[in-house]
């Protein structure tokens, strides 16, 4: 095969992977990018659901804390029958029958003064929910973070599969050339099996590189908690642009950043807020309770009757008058009732009443409760304070050692360059060379596992320099994608 064939061949394979590369940095549909392997993960991922449910519950908390500045207002409902001895209600004398009885109440109450205990727990309630919304943010920019590193790797696996693909490519085409060579006996044995040791090297790579593609897919498609399935394709990023640049902010810039806008700063920081607000809302429960009261409230009882008036009669009653010495009966009047049981309704009417009140609950002496409350609402706070404060340290230890991770990858990326170029231009005269059988194939082969590796090396250099880029943005809250 000529050297002219080999370039053919190389340049069209080339341009056949450049192309494919093209088509899916437009965005195939078939193809996921990262934007949507973030919102699948988010949607699937049980700890950020969980995390929303936290926030439900403290916005449920925050919501109840406001409703009890409300008026309470309940009805109580009673039916019953009652037989022996018993008074009753309309004579409040005793009686011994069996009657039934019915009481209606509605009565509300409503707390005016709790030494702003109320107040406070709206307020360090509505900190809770507010905490809790940030760690649910927390919890999606870290799966976020983890996607786009798992997306990335999947990435230098597709490129690094492309290119043992390609320098299996350049062995095959040299075993061909010397398979013919050594057909006329034109070529030294040692070079053919030389070069077919290569190639089974490079088919090698090929396969690790394909195992190694498998894994990330499927650690990205754990991730997302989707079932994995080899079809899965994902779009293209270009590395070029962040991997040749210097970043744009220092360390120092960085961390500031991250202070101002990282969701689990703020939620350390209102957790500590609500945690010195528990203070005042158990201090508040310390102090009188005023509180007004009111109900209104009617009954009924079977035993109420009414003496209805049926007839007067007269008659000559015991009493009398001595009229000349003859006594002479006195003529009364004599009414006769009959009892009728007064109406349902008419009782309910009849007996309803209503009251109000004011009143006042001062706590003197209750087994020390409050005081024990606050003394560990204290501690509580100081706890909190503790886990802020070393939220932001942690903060600034990971910006400072992401910071220098990054530059030391662009450096190693940097000498990568000029490597690659050097080795590049290396194999490509080893290979005229060889091709004039002007080196052996120990040269040739040395050459080409020297260019091999520095290509591996950009490839992987290119994406963990992008990597470490990503996770300062993440940092300073700097969109992903």
């Amino acid at each position: 095969m000529s050297i002219r064939r080999s370039t053919v061949i190389l340049s069209s394979f080339l341009s056949l992977y450049c192309g494919i590369v093209t088509a899916q940095a437009s965005g195939d549909t078939g193809r996921l990018s990262l934007q949507q392997c973030v919102e699948i993960a988010i949607k699937n991922n049980a700890d950020v659901q969980r995390k929303g449910l936290q926030r439900e519950s403290a916005h449920l908390n925050w919501t109840q804390s406001k409703e009890y500045l409300l008026p309470t207002l309940n009805a109580d409902a009673y039916h019953g029958s009652n037989q022996g001895r018993s008074i009753n209600p309309y004579t409040n004398t005793y009686i011994d029958q069996q009657l039934t009885y019915a009481n209606y109440s509605v009565y509300s109450n409503l707390t005016l003064f709790q030494g702003l205990s109320l107040q406070n727990a709206i307020k360090q309630n509505r900190q809770n929910f507010n905490a809790a919304s940030y760690e649910e943010q927390q919890q999606k920019e870290l799966l976020t973070l983890n996607v786009i590193m798992a997306y990335l790797q999947v990435l230098t696996n597709e490129d690094l599969l492309a290119l043992s693909y390609q320098q299996q490519e350049v062995s095959t085409r040299q075993v061909e050339r010397l398979d013919i060579r050594n057909a006329d006996s034109a070529a030294d044995p040692k070079e053919l099996y030389d070069l077919k040791g290569q190639l089974a090297n490079d088919q090698l790579s090929v396969v690790n590189t394909q195992n190694s593609l498998e894994n990330a897919r499927l650690s990205l498609a754990q991730l997302m908690n989707i079932p994995y399935t080899p079809l899965l394709a994902f779009q293209r990023m270009s590395t070029g642009s962040n991997s040749q640049l210097l970043y744009d902010a220092s360390a120092a810039e960085v961390f500031k950043n991250a202070e101002a806008n990282l969701a689990m700063v703020k939620a350390a920081d209102l957790r500590k807020a609500s945690a010195e607000t528990a203070i005042q809302v158990q201090k508040g429960r310390g102090y009188p309770t005023v509180f007004l009261n009111g109900s209104l409230a009617t009954n009924y009882s079977s035993a109420g009757t009414l003496q209805n008036l049926v007839r007067t009669t007269e008659a000559a009653g015991n009493s009398y008058v001595d009229y000349n010495g003859t006594k002479l009966p006195v003529i009364e009047q004599y009414n006769e009732y009959k009892a009728s049981r007064i109406p349902y309704g008419t009782q309910l009417n009849n007996n309803l009443n209503n009251s109000i009140s004011i009143g006042v609950t001062i706590p003197i002496l209750n087994s020390f409760q409050n005081k024990n409350r606050i003394a560990q609402a204290r501690i509580t706070a100081k706890d909190a304070a503790i886990t802020a404060n070393t939220v932001r340290i942690q903060l600034q230890q990971s910006v400072e050692q992401a910071y220098f991770n990054m530059t030391a990858a662009q450096n190693k990326y940097k000498v990568l360059q000029q490597q690659l170029a050097a080795f590049k231009e290396s194999f490509r005269v080893a290979e005229v060379k060889f091709n004039a059988g002007a080196i052996n194939s120990v040269d040739y082969v040395v050459a080409k596992n020297n260019y091999d590796r520095s290509n591996i090396n950009m490839v992987v250099a290119g994406y963990d320099l992008l990597i470490r880029i990503k996770l300062l943005d993440y940092y300073q809250g700097k969109p992903l994608w």
